[in-house]
């Protein structure tokens, strides 16, 4: 369960009778912490989110609760619980990767309000967000009647997170390439090497495919082994 750090913004409302559909993700856009964004939203700015994400590890900061409305998508707001990270909509997606912890905090939420809303954890369209779909979108699918916001940004890797959200194996990095460098006797395992500017950040070793038990993983081109259970975790 993540460790909830409560900052109350005194910028909500009531929902209205609305019942919650979806699972919104934004960017702070200038806050990067979870302090320094609650402090912003403790402010006369007519604007707040239920929680934030930084880098900070399983810790969220909560500014509204749950069943207000926070004001942070204009006209979804009604139907919406929502999540401010602590970064930037023009981040890349290898920027996003320097932020590992506040990627598992923000899909650890989405797990946490999926199970409590009874929600899907599927990425919806923009179609699907607008319209009556039940799911996990981003600020830009909103559109206008979400106030023509392009958060989180075409780098941010939400396919990843909604993985971790699910519990299922995240995807490596888009920059990672993979070479058969070992082989052992049956023939079935396989190194995966984690780049990142033509540098080796991280070794893995699969057995039949990622998501096995034979996941393991070491840091720094030391060839010895550490055991992780699955990548990422």
């Amino acid at each position: 369960m993540l460790n909830r750090v409560w900052i109350p913004s005194p910028n909500y409302s009531s929902r209205g009778g609305a019942g919650v559909r979806l699972i919104v993700l934004h960017t702070a856009e200038g806050a990067r912490t979870i302090e320094s964004l609650g402090g912003y939203f403790q402010g006369n700015v007519s604007a707040s989110s239920h929680t934030g994400a930084d880098d900070k590890p399983n810790t969220i900061g909560e500014y509204v609760r749950r069943e207000n409305k926070a004001w942070t998508a204009a006209d979804y707001n009604p139907a919406a619980v929502q999540i401010e990270l602590c970064g930037f909509a023009a981040w890349t997606t290898q920027e996003w990767d320097q932020h590992p912890n506040m990627l598992a905090n923000a899909a650890a939420w989405i797990a946490e309000e999926a199970a409590h809303y009874g929600i899907p954890i599927t990425r919806l369209s923009p179609a699907q967000a607008q319209g009556s779909g039940r799911g996990v979108c981003q600020h830009a699918d909103l559109g206008a009647g979400g106030g023509g916001h392009w958060d989180c940004g075409g780098g941010f890797p939400i396919d990843r997170v909604l993985d971790m959200a699910r519990g299922d194996t995240p995807q490596l990095p888009e920059d990672t390439m993979a070479i058969a460098a070992y082989v052992n006797a049956n023939g079935r395992d396989q190194i995966v090497v984690h780049l990142e500017s033509g540098v080796v950040k991280t070794l893995y070793k699969v057995t039949e495919g990622p998501g096995a038990p034979g996941w393991k993983r070491r840091e720094n081109n030391e060839f010895a082994w550490e055991e992780l259970g699955k990548p990422g975790k």
